[in-house]
């Protein structure tokens, strides 16, 4: 996992519900906890896109309800801003869920709608199912 070349604010704190942008069954998965994240107290903890987070899944098969899996924040809503000054946001918050929290494999085979270029760069397994990287 490699640090990130961008600006990314932390937009999506813990208790969000984000969509699910794989086919690996989940719709809806809320996040619980942000892996890495060093915060201050009082503060909640927050992810930002090219993040992984212990999350909930909250809707979709009734196989993969009200499991824990550990997802990677692909697009957010709050603008990302880039090193040539380049603002890039989305129309919806998502995520992609892995494997494992150790290996960063994607649990699904194709990323529907766009990926941001910073978590392809930080993830080179999840910008090989991705369709469209921005």
């Amino acid at each position: 996992m490699k640090a990130l070349k961008s600006k990314v604010p932390r937009a999506l704190p813990r208790g969000a519900r984000v969509k699910v942008a794989d086919n690996s069954g989940a719709q809806v998965i809320q996040i619980i906890e942000v892996l890495k994240y060093k915060g201050r107290k009082r503060r909640y903890p927050a992810a930002g896109v090219g993040d992984v987070v212990v999350a909930s899944v909250k809707e979709g098969d009734p196989k993969m309800k009200h499991k824990i899996v550990y997802a990677v924040i692909i697009r957010q809503r709050k603008a990302i801003r880039r090193a040539d000054g380049m603002r890039v946001k989305f129309e919806d918050n998502a995520a992609v869920l892995l494997k494992d929290k150790n290996v960063f494999e994607p649990k699904g085979t194709v990323v529907k709608g766009p990926m941001a270029r910073e978590v392809v760069e930080r993830f080179p397994a999840l910008g090989k199912i991705a369709r469209m990287v921005v």
